[in-house]
């Protein structure tokens, strides 16, 4: 199983009420992929961090092997979100992929 997990910190443009929405298009979007992908076990977006967070939300995705996460990226469907939910609202993306054992 391969674990790809996503930190994202959202554009200082927004207002609070603005990064709420734009977290649960994300959250949204994202997590409607599941069933959709093929090898992707599992996903879930995390939006609410404690106060000592110091990034706006996190993917946390499961998938069968390393070729269903490559499989994934390049996914219309993920595409879709990426550049319409995600990309456009985002100024920081950081990525830890790993194996899980």
């Amino acid at each position: 199983m391969v674990r790809h997990m996503i930190i994202w910190t959202l554009k200082d443009e927004y207002s609070d009420a603005e990064k709420a929405d734009i977290k649960k298009g994300i959250k949204d979007g994202l997590e409607g992929l599941q069933g959709k992908i093929p090898g992707m076990v599992s996903i879930r977006v995390l939006t609410e961090g404690l106060p000592s967070a110091n990034t706006d939300l996190m993917l946390d995705s499961l998938f069968e092997d390393a070729d269903a996460l490559k499989g994934y990226s390049v996914n219309p469907l993920h595409q879709a979100v990426a550049n319409g939910k995600v990309r456009p609202y985002t100024k920081t993306r950081s990525c830890f992929d790993f194996e899980e054992r």
